[in-house]
Order: C-alpha cells, then structure tokens, then sequence
C-alpha cells in the first residue's frame, strides 16, 4: 500500500500501527520533504511535489505503476483534499468519504452551519469579512472570542481575542503576510478539548474511541494555547461524547465511509460542542490506541489504522466494539525525543518511540 506524507508524526503513527498490526503490509511512504523522507518508517520512500503542484497525481500513477501498489491512504489535510478530488484520476482505490463529505469537514464554516441547523451542540459562530463583523462578534458571542481560520488543521490561524483591537490586529497580521485565509468568530469554549476518533463504513460505525487532550507539545509558543498535538492525553467513557459526534458525523454525511475524526470542546455549561472533523485521515497519536490494544489485550480492538485498511481491501474485520473498546483513564504521554509511554493508575505499562 501506499502512504502519504508518511514522513510526518501522523504518518508516522499510522505506520507504525500497521506495524503491530498481526498481518504485515509491504508500504511505500512519499513526502514532500527532503528531509522528512529520512523519518518514514516505510519499505520504500519517495519524494514527491507538493499536493498542489499540477504533477501531484501524475507521481503519484507513477509510484503507484512502479510498486503494484493496490491501495492509497492520504495522511495530510491538503492531500486527502487533492487525492478525494482527483479520486477517479488515481490508478489505486482509496477509503474516503465522498466528495460533498470532505469539502464540507474542511470547511469549518459549512460544517458548523449543518451542525447547528441539525441541532448538534456547536460554536456560535459569526463570518468575519470586514471590520464591523468584528464588532458584531463581540455582541454577540461575548468577549474573549475566538478568532479561527475557515480551513486547515493543528489551530491554523486560531488566537482568543478580548477586544477589538486584538482581533482586527490578528486577521491584518495574516493579511500582511499576504495568507488570504477566511477568517470567522466563535464563542469561547473553556472546558475540556476532547477528540472522538470513529471509523465508518457505509454510514455504519465500524468502531470509535474518545480521549481527553490535557497538555499539548510547546502550547506557550501559539497564541491560542492549542498545538497541532498533545503531549498528555487519555482516553475517556462519555455517552454524550459519543452521541454527539455520531450525529454530526452522520449530519454530513448518512452513509459516511472512512475515518472521522472528530473535535470537540466544551462550552460554559460543560456541553461538548464540535468545533471540527478531519475526514479522511488519522488523528496524529493514532498509535496510542493501537499501541494500547497491543499491550492491554494482546490484539487490535481499536487498531484503526488496521481496520481501516482491512476494510478497503474488503476483508472481513472481526465483530469490535462500537463505543469505548478501551478502559478509561489509560494515558498516553510524549513529547519530542523521548519514547510515548502507556500509562494507567500511575503504572507504566508500556513505552515506544513514535
């Protein structure tokens, strides 16, 4: 199979979870770094354009001739956006959602509105396109608000703004910098960051697990506090969790298929609001419930990754479970250079470089 950006920490992860995985694949990496193309954990690596350049898809045929390749999986945002649209131009089948199901969770701003007018718990939210939007913002939702850009992953663009002028200083920043971003304005969520990682298949959940972002990697070097992963997480057992990102999960699309990775955060009264789904990707610690299933139960329960590929090779997948196939309060604890480490009631269970 393939991988894409297979040299960053998400692809990486998701390597490395085939490769506890009890069947072993034969997986071809690509990356649009030179230097990132030494860090994947792959058979065979290549080096490729970026996902925009117009010759993408052509390397891309061209790996996919070269290594019988049967499979392709896009790790980072921008390529699965590339690679969903072009789809019908690869000569490898991949497990996406549909077309209408990617453009929609990539856009902030389009999924926020499915969401409230299905009644899903979500952000108040206000378009910022001029300065008197600004102000509107702060009538609306309150202040601090939210500054967040309409696209991308890891907080791209996002800072909390208490007055105006931080606000219209923020969005002029970026436009200084010619980043044409969409910008928009949400309510302040201060409760816990929550991340609700779902595989799919014909608009059935396959299976699910929830976990808790509690510290995240070099947070005091963003503005918003948030990085693109965290340092301390664990997993957590909430009925509204879940509930909450099925409906919104299934408010995009009634037969998603493939991965859902949700967001969410809670608002002042605790009630979990989803800010956010990546489709068609892993979140970026992927590994720390595939490595969890391996050391507390000798097997790939919660294996995504596995499963996932199982099922776009149309294989049989055994019966796992929907919701919470992982104990609660199990910790998963990294940081830059030193090994992830599995742990549960302050025992370390297990520890691996990812």
């Amino acid at each position: 199979m393939l991988c894409t950006g297979a040299g960053g920490p998400a692809g990486i992860n998701f390597v490395k979870s085939l490769m506890v995985a009890p069947e072993k694949l034969y997986i071809v990496g690509t990356e649009a770094s030179e230097y990132y193309l030494h860090t994947m954990p792959t058979n065979t690596k290549y080096l490729i354009p970026k996902a925009r350049d117009p010759s993408y898809i052509d390397h891309l045929n061209e790996i996919i001739c070269k290594e019988n390749i049967d499979f392709l999986h896009a790790q980072p945002d921008v390529e699965v956006e590339v690679v969903s649209e072009q789809r019908e131009k690869l000569d490898a089948p991949v497990f996406l959602p549909s077309k209408q199901a990617v453009k929609a969770c990539q856009d902030k701003l389009a999924s926020a509105t499915t969401w409230k007018n299905k009644n899903i718990p979500v952000a108040k939210t206000v378009i910022i396109r001029q300065e008197s939007d600004i102000d509107r913002a702060f009538a609306e939702l309150d202040s601090p608000i939210w500054i967040r850009a309409t696209r991308g992953a890891g907080g791209r663009g996002s800072t909390p703004a208490s007055n105006r002028e931080t606000a219209i200083s923020w969005i002029n920043y970026w436009r200084a910098r010619n980043v044409n971003w969409e910008f928009i304005a949400q309510e302040m969520l201060p409760g816990r960051n929550i991340a609700f990682h779902s595989l799919w298949h014909n608009g059935e959940l396959v299976t699910s697990m929830a976990r808790e972002r509690i510290e995240y990697i070099y947070a005091y070097l963003a503005p918003s506090g948030i990085m693109g992963t965290p340092s301390v997480q664990k997993t957590v057992h909430e009925n509204t969790v879940n509930k909450i990102s099925t409906d919104a999960v299934l408010a995009i699309d009634p037969n998603f298929t493939g991965i859902a990775s949700v967001d969410l955060k809670e608002n002042t009264k605790g009630i979990p609001c989803v800010t956010e789904i990546n489709p068609g990707r892993m979140f970026t610690t992927s590994f720390f419930f595939s490595y969890a299933s391996k050391i507390l139960f000798n097997d790939y329960r919660i294996n995504i990754p596995y499963l996932y590929t199982k099922i776009a090779y149309k294989e049989t997948i055994p019966i796992t479970e929907k919701y919470n196939p992982l104990p609660a309060d199990v910790y998963w604890i990294r940081h830059m250079d030193t090994p992830g480490r599995l742990v549960k009631d302050n025992k370390v269970l297990g520890e691996m470089y990812v």
